[in-house]
Formats: C-alpha cells, structure tokens, sequence
C-alpha cells in the first residue's frame, strides 16, 4: 500500500508559510536586481531598465505562493519565465535560479503522481539543458573580446562549457534528489504514524480482551461461590421449615448449617474481593484449593447428600491456579447435584497422575443437570480448564446418574 501513498495537500500553517516564503524571496530578489544594476555589471550589455528587471522578478516569485497546492503548475510557469528572463538578459541569475530551484524541489516534494512529478522534472531539466546549449552556441557565434593577460591555460570555449555543464547538472541533480528526500522522509513519517495508530489500536484491542477476560473469570468465581453456597442454604432452610413444629433440635441443626454456610460464602466473597482490589490489605484469605476439598465435602453432606472422597495416587503440590480450578469444578458438579440431580450418594474422586491432576464427580441422580452441557456453570467449568490446557468430560452414566470428569495437566511439557 506504500508504493501507491499519496501526500496528503498542504496545511493550513504550511499554505501561509508558503505565502511568507514567497514574499522573501521577492524581497530577496529585488534587493539583488538593485544591488547588480548599481554595481554597473550591465553598463555595457543589453539588459532592460530597472523597472523591468524588478517585475521581471516579481513575475518569477509570485508563483510560489501556491508552489505546495499546484507543484506541477508553478515548475512549468516559473520554467517559462525564468527562459523568458534569460532571453531579456535581465539583471543577475541568482535570484531567478534559486526560485526554478525552489519549483524544481517542491514537485519531488509534493506531487501526488509520482510518474508525473519524475518525468515533468526531468522534462524541465532537458529543456534547460536545451536551453543552456542554445545559450553556449549564441555566445560562440558572437564576438569575441581577446582577455589579454587574464586567459587561463585551457581553451575559452572549452573552460565556458565544462563551467556551464558541471554547474547546472549539479544544480539540477540536487534539486531533484532534495526533492526525492523530502517525499520519501514524508512517506517514512506517515507510515511510523500510521504504525503508532495501529499499534495503539492493537493495545487498546488487547486491554479490551484483557478486561473482558478478567469480567469472565470474575463471573465463573462469583457464580462458583454464590451458587453452592446458596444452593445448600435453600436446602437448608427448606428442611428447617419443613421439621419446625414436629422435630425443632433438627431444624435448629438446619438453620445452623445455613448459617455456617452463609458465613462460608461471605468469607470466599471478601477473598474474591480481596485479591481483585488492587490495594488489598495483605494476609487476605488464599484461594480455595484441594485442601478445602474436605469442608466442600461436609457442605455437600450437610445438605443431605452421601459424599465419599477418595485421593489416589501419591498427593504432591500442584500449581495454585490448577488446584483452584480443580476446586471449583468439584464445587460446580455438587451445586449441580444439588439443585437438579435429585440424588442421594455422591463419589468424588481426586486421582494424581504422571502429569496430570484428574478430578472426577459422579452421583446416583437422573442426570438431568444440564443435557447438553450448555450450562453456565459447565460453560465456566470448560473456560476454566482451557486456560490450562485441560479437558472436561460431563454427561449421564450408563444406567443412572451423571459423571463430571476433568483433568488438569501439571507438568508444561517443553516444545523441541
């Protein structure tokens, strides 16, 4: 896309410094036309009077007013002029020389179509070198005044045109590489801008990711804590209600358990809180992990459900954050077996593998928890393990029931 970019067209602020550059240059100009004329240089040659020297001058400055806005314009009206001038043999060349030099630039500068900006360039400067030869031979054809005392050891006409030819062609070649310059360092400015927005918008993109991750994670903890809990709590509270007048010592039991429970939830919630506030007092509660399996497990049974836990394999530490995972995935499949499996017995199985932490959760229910595994908590369960790079294995058992199988790897293996 860079070898098709175009410049965008002047500025404001450019436009107006175009302007004030224009008016020194005439100022410039002027002053030079006068200061040649009074020295006398033309006392003896065929140049015009003052005041038309000095429009002469006028004519040749005033096109770069707008020499940023129409580059290919002024270069061909101040090439015109400037030959025009020369014909008129008018005052000295300096002046008229930096202003063809200034057009010359601004088109390699400036102008959008590059094919139009290299070829009308080099068009201008054959016709000058044309021109410089008309001039050479004008000259040669003339009379010639012997220098008696002032020749040099090379020819006249030789040393007139190697000066005149090594002059204008390192005249030209470097208005027309300054103007080459200036158009690839405004290229290379707009592509380090253009990367900056795009790398800018690339960071953005990434903090929204990254927020949206961070928004997803809070909600799969909210929801493990917030769902179990309250899930026993219900159950509970509805057992209370039920045994309140007939058996109170079992409803006080109850209404304790709730209250345990509800204490339970408040603790994970201010640990949850804890770690997201960025200015957390420190000994804040650490996460749940597999040590709190057993009170996960009292919960459970508190509720009414028959709970057996085993660990197989030799416990060893694992990473925090597979532990919690492991954690709140036997929480999400209890909350489950709770509110929709109608089941009496639970196994919950921890099995330490080679390189892996397995987890596994199955009841005596109906299986009917979420069928098509489309659930929010199974949902959170499976985001939950992709972050390890773990899989989830959830659906009813042959006969009865339902299974919740995840495993967790805990040795990264190492790319060759």
């Amino acid at each position: 896309m860079w070898n098709e970019w175009q410049r965008p067209g002047p500025t404001p602020a450019q436009r107006r410094r175009d302007v004030i550059i224009a008016v020194i240059v005439v100022l410039c100009a002027v002053e030079a036309t006068v200061l040649v004329n009074s020295m006398g240089a033309f006392a003896f040659g065929q140049a015009p009077d003052l005041r038309e020297q000095v429009a002469w001058v006028f004519a040749l400055s005033l096109p770069l007013v707008v020499r940023r806005r129409y580059p290919l314009a002024v270069m061909l009206v101040v090439s015109a002029l400037f030959i025009a001038a020369q014909w008129r043999q008018v005052g000295d060349t300096l002046a008229p020389s930096a202003i063809l030099f200034l057009a010359i630039f601004t088109v390699g500068a400036w102008e959008r179509n590059r094919g139009v900006a290299r070829w009308s360039r080099i068009g201008v400067i054959v016709a000058m070198f044309l021109w410089l030869g008309f001039g050479l031979v004008r000259a040669l054809l003339g009379p010639r005044e012997a220098l008696k005392g002032a020749e040099g050891p090379l020819d006249r006409t030789l040393a007139s045109v190697l000066y005149g030819l090594e002059f204008n062609i390192f005249f030209f070649l470097f208005a027309y590489v300054a103007g080459e310059m200036a158009w690839t360092a405004a290229r290379r400015r707009a592509q380090l801008e253009f990367q900056a927005e795009e790398l800018r918008r690339s960071q953005e993109q990434n903090t929204r990711g990254a927020i949206a991750a961070e928004r997803m994670r809070i909600a799969r903890d909210l929801h493990d804590v917030v769902a179990h809990h309250v899930s026993v709590m219900g159950i509970q509270a509805g057992a209370a209600r039920r045994v309140l007048d007939s058996d109170p010592a079992l409803a006080r039991d109850s209404l304790q358990t709730v209250e345990q429970t509800a204490r339970t939830a408040i603790n994970e919630l201010r640990g949850l809180l804890g770690v997201l506030r960025a200015d957390a007092e420190t000994g804040s509660k650490a996460a749940p992990g597999l040590d709190d399996l057993p009170e996960l497990i009292e919960n459970a049974r508190a509720a009414g459900l028959e709970v057996s836990h085993g660990v197989y394999g030799s416990p060893r530490d694992v990473p925090s954050a597979v532990a919690l995972s492991a954690y709140r995935v036997v929480q999400e499949a209890l909350t489950n077996v709770v509110k929709h499996a109608a089941a009496r017995h639970v196994d919950v199985r921890v099995r330490f593998l080679d390189s892996a932490l397995e987890v596994e959760i199955a009841d005596d229910g109906r299986g009917a928890s979420a069928p098509d595994g489309s659930g929010f908590g199974l949902v959170g369960m499976r985001e939950r393990l992709a972050v390890h790079g773990g899989s989830l294995e959830a659906g009813p058992r042959r006969g009865a029931g339902y299974l919740v199988r995840a495993s967790l790897p805990t040795v990264v293996e190492e790319k060759a």
